[in-house]
């Protein structure tokens, strides 16, 4: 098997996990966030840390305030799109999260003056113009639910953007062990103060979900880079939608209108013309 098709089978399985995830945190409504959190990520402490000490890696960092950076951005994404996916459809919490990539675009050209081109502001402009359609602007409160999801990108845009500058001084799955350590410890003050709730013998078993689900998501992506470039893969991540997608509609019966498939698809196509453009732009990333 080549090495660019273990890394496609690679982000596949890690969209199926991560929509698999947003399954169970829906399935649970009756849990706070701050507690899915929680679980979500003390799973990903134990898993990351015995995959780094089995490795005989550094469970910290060199740049600690970079990691604590990541952490907090990457902890606001997550607060952000387990709250979308309580309020909205799963298909449309995905749509909307998967906006990530279009804002990295961004916060690189702002904060690591990386150039883009003309493609890849015309890939923003349609990807926005989706996230649009997916929001269904009505100016009432109805709203809170799509823009929080819409922010869970913006979160985790940021922390990708901090990721770039921490390659060069950790490896993967230290990041990871960090950023689990961190929310795992700064959830722990709202569940102190109620935001907590004993669950039954079903819902422990779907918060432990959530956290292998997740955890198992971040290693097989963390992996598919490994076997090929990020310019190779990105776009698989998109397949998160279809699975999400899939997943509301056996669960919860949640069909997609037409506003929504409208905007799923401009920004399925702007992910489509990012990816040309930024293969195009570099010919040699396989090196």
């Amino acid at each position: 098997m080549k090495q660019e098709t273990k890394g496609i089978l690679c982000l596949l399985s890690s969209s199926f996990f991560f929509a698999a995830m947003g399954a169970c945190v829906k399935s649970i409504p009756d849990i706070p966030i701050a507690q899915k959190i929680f679980f979500r990520n003390l799973v990903g402490v134990i898993i990351t840390g015995y995959i780094l000490i089995k490795n005989k890696d550094k469970l910290i960092g060199s740049n600690i305030k970079l990691l604590t950076l990541r952490s907090f951005f990457g902890l606001l994404g997550v607060a952000a799109n387990f709250y979308a996916i309580s309020k909205l459809p799963l298909s449309d919490a995905a749509l909307l999260n998967r906006m990530s990539p279009f804002f990295v675009i961004l916060l690189a050209l702002l904060f690591l003056k990386e150039k883009i081109n003309s493609y890849q502001i015309y890939a923003m402009f349609i990807a926005l113009l989706g996230a649009a359609f997916v929001i269904k602007p009505q100016f009432d409160y109805t709203i809170i639910p799509a823009l929080i999801g819409l922010s869970s990108a913006i979160f985790a845009a940021a922390g990708y953007t901090s990721v770039r500058q921490l390659r060069l001084y950790s490896s993967p799955y230290t990041i990871v062990f960090f950023f689990c350590t961190f929310s795992t410890i700064a959830t722990i003050p709202f569940m102190l103060k109620g935001h907590f709730t004993s669950p039954n013998y079903k819902e422990l078993i779907l918060l432990l979900l959530i956290g292998l689900f997740a955890t198992s998501a971040q290693i097989f992506m963390t992996t598919g880079y490994r076997f090929a470039p990020a310019s190779k893969l990105a776009i698989y991540g998109y397949t998160n939608i279809i699975f999400s997608t899939i997943f509301g509609i056996i669960l919860w019966s949640e069909y997609p209108d037409l506003l929504s498939l409208t905007g799923g698809v401009l920004i399925i196509v702007g992910g489509l013309i990012n990816y040309v453009s930024t293969n195009n732009q570099s010919p040699n990333s396989e090196d």
